[in-house]
């Protein structure tokens, strides 16, 4: 837990979560292979799929990929283009739900 400190003085505490444990509530390495396999994802959109899923903006996965926002954006309108949806939601449920019984199937 972290201390937060506001302008009145008072003392709040803020839960510290790693973006990574996010991510691996929704969707496990085999899901994310087979989203790949299935939406014939290229190894770049795919990990910027895999952080659009982790509630990044296209900025923040700029600065993480030291790329320009512009080729992060080019690359999530080909993601949906593939995927067939138009937005990041639409995306992060269409995963989700084709995923669904995936962990399942493979004994996890």
């Amino acid at each position: 837990m972290a201390q937060l400190n506001n302008p009145s003085g008072v003392e709040r505490t803020a839960v510290e979560r790693p973006e990574a444990a996010n991510a691996s509530l929704l969707l496990d390495d085999v899901q994310w292979s087979y989203l790949c396999s299935r939406y014939e994802l290229t190894p770049r959109e795919s990990q910027i799929a895999e952080l659009v899923c982790q509630g990044l903006r296209n900025g923040n996965i700029a600065q993480r990929l030291d790329i320009q926002p512009g080729t992060v954006k080019t690359h999530i309108r080909n993601i949906y283009r593939k995927v067939k949806v138009r937005s990041k939601v639409a995306m992060l449920l269409r995963f989700v739900t084709e995923t669904r019984g995936i962990a399942a199937r493979t004994g996890q």
